[in-house]
């Protein structure tokens, strides 16, 4: 065929490529012209594309899909490798071993920092005291993250030096447990991600001195985590949680050529955040408005989370007469709270968990559009884990996306045994992470990793929607909830897409859109849904041009 008089930039062929898009589902080529498909077609077409300064990959026959787009990706909090690893540790016993082991290799250490501690390793489900940290810390004092960073767990040395004690037990990075018997702080403080991740809580946590929270440390946890994104072939991060003061670690990342995904940074608002603040907000977003890092939409919570029974349930925790957890706003305030952002124009992300934080939420929206009038909001509820049936529809009809994680779901993370299945009860199973649920009532699934609460790789979740089964084989749990590849394919690319404004550039292989996109090591779409948690990116495009893999 003749040459084209302005051949392509880049060429792809000999692919599978499975678009996304249903007004054409699949092509063998594609060319790129400035970061953008120009043309999809077949091998005999993408001839004519080609000229001699054209960079050609030959994906060899292998699928080829968009860039997955994270919803929901802590980059900036893990994992550190300066932090004691936890993840695995099923007992008191083998926390204590990799401390000692740590203490061992670092015996000059101010601090003993660890991270991804796991509820169910302390024995009899009860939660973690400094007394429990004690006897292997050598009065060093020890900062622990929970694996969900909702709650830390500290020493007797870090509760002195943290200035907590039965008088001083409300922190700006958390709410220090007490004994119910003695009132004395007991080392264990929820509400770390509600506080400790905002702006005040991480600034007192540098002024008492706590290395996890110095600039360099957070600039290494995002740089190590945005190299691991783009190795994942996840194209779009969403960083969920930010603030004012940590847009300048992704200047930083943009600046030294580490912001290979590009990145949509929300901006926390904790309670008391004032009008100013606000003003702030949109500043920000107009200032970082490209298509590499883009700033706007809000996090809030209405709740906390099952495992620490800080959930907000409709009925009380299994074994509680009367506990079912607290929403951090009473339902008619927040209500008006977000109303107001709403009319606004903001976008809200809105962590719930429990199924009254989930209704408090949709009642939230349904105030609001009835107060502003119907808007393309697209105002996301994070997590969905504990959903009422009878809320199903109302995401669909409220124009509400629910940005889910499907690795939450899986039987060895919060299945029988777990602390997340005990505390809901096994009469409340059916409501555990309901993708197909919801997808068959016509809501918009946003798939997304929640690291460093659990692993990036989009296979791993992609592969946990549609079994329910763990990693290793075994039983599936609540299976009547799986849903398709093609589906759980969706909530990665165009669902995600469409829940934060870019299913327009992003999300589908469509010529005009972006040039993302992966060519993975197995075809998904064919394959034994065992093979697909060893499937890789072999190649990852971003905007035409090649960040992981060779060509």
């Amino acid at each position: 065929m003749p040459l084209a008089a302005h051949p392509a930039d880049l060429v792809l062929r000999n692919a599978r490529i499975h678009t996304v898009d249903p007004a054409n589902p699949e092509a063998q080529a594609m060319a790129v012209v400035d970061g953008r498909i120009t043309r999809l077609g077949t091998d005999d077409e993408a001839a004519s594309w080609t000229g001699p300064h054209t960079q050609v990959i030959d994906a060899a026959g292998k699928l080829v899909l968009p860039g997955f787009i994270d919803a929901h990706n802590h980059v900036r909090l893990g994992s550190d490798d300066a932090c004691v690893q936890l993840a695995g540790a099923r007992t008191l016993d083998e926390v204590h071993a990799r401390i000692r082991a740590w203490r061992m290799a670092h015996p000059d250490a101010e601090w003993i920092e660890a991270e991804a501690f796991d509820y169910s390793a302390i024995p009899g489900g009860r939660m973690p005291t400094a007394a429990d940290l004690d006897p292997v810390t050598d009065g060093v004092p020890a900062f622990v993250l929970s694996y969900d960073v909702h709650t830390a767990w500290v020493n007797t040395a870090a509760m002195h030096r943290l200035g907590i004690d039965r008088e001083h037990t409300r922190l700006p990075f958390g709410e220090a447990a007490t004994d119910p018997a003695t009132g004395e702080p007991t080392g264990f403080i929820r509400d770390f991600a509600v506080k400790g991740l905002s702006r005040d809580g991480h600034r007192a946590l540098q002024r008492l001195g706590v290395p996890w929270a110095s600039p360099d440390r957070q600039y290494g946890r995002l740089a190590t985590s945005l190299d691991d994104a783009i190795r994942f072939g996840i194209t779009t991060v969403v960083e969920p949680q930010n603030s004012l003061d940590d847009l300048a670690l992704f200047a930083r990342a943009r600046a030294e050529g580490r912001l290979r995904s590009r990145v949509v940074a929300a901006l926390f608002h904790p309670r008391g955040t004032t009008d100013a603040d606000l003003d702030d907000f949109a500043d920000a977003a107009r200032r970082h408005a490209d298509d590499r890092l883009r700033v706007g939409p809000l996090k809030l919570y209405i709740d906390d989370v099952v495992e620490p029974r800080t959930a907000a349930l409709l009925e009380p925790y299994a074994g509680c007469r009367h506990h079912r957890g607290d929403t951090f706003y009473p339902p008619e305030e927040f209500a008006g709270l977000l109303a107001k952002l709403d009319a606004r124009g903001f976008q809200c992300f809105v962590h719930a968990t429990g199924d009254r934080g989930i209704r408090t939420v949709l009642d939230a929206v349904e105030h609001a559009r009835a107060v502003n009038g119907p808007r393309d909001a697209r105002h996301q509820i994070v997590h969905v884990e504990c959903l009422d049936p009878d809320d199903t529809p109302r995401f669909a009809a409220l124009g509400v996306v629910a940005c889910m994680q499907p690795r939450h779901s899986a039987p060895e993370v919060a299945g029988p045994g777990k602390d997340w299945a005990e505390n809901v009860g096994t009469e409340r199973w059916h409501k555990a992470w309901p993708l197909r649920s919801l997808h068959r009532a016509g809501a918009v699934l946003a798939f997304s990793s929640d690291w460093n609460v659990a692993e990036m790789d989009p296979m791993i979740g992609i592969y946990t929607a549609v079994t329910r089964r763990p990693l290793d084989g075994g039983e599936p749990w609540m299976p009547q909830e799986t849903i398709t590849v093609e589906a759980a394919v969706h909530g990665y690319t165009m669902g995600s897409a469409y829940a934060n404004f870019l299913e327009h550039d992003r999300g589908s292989l469509t010529v005009g859109k972006a040039a993302d996109f992966v060519v993975l090591s197995r075809d998904i779409l064919r394959s034994a849904p065992e093979d697909i948690p060893g499937t890789v990116a072999e190649t990852v495009v971003v905007g035409g041009r090649v960040e992981h893999g060779e060509c």
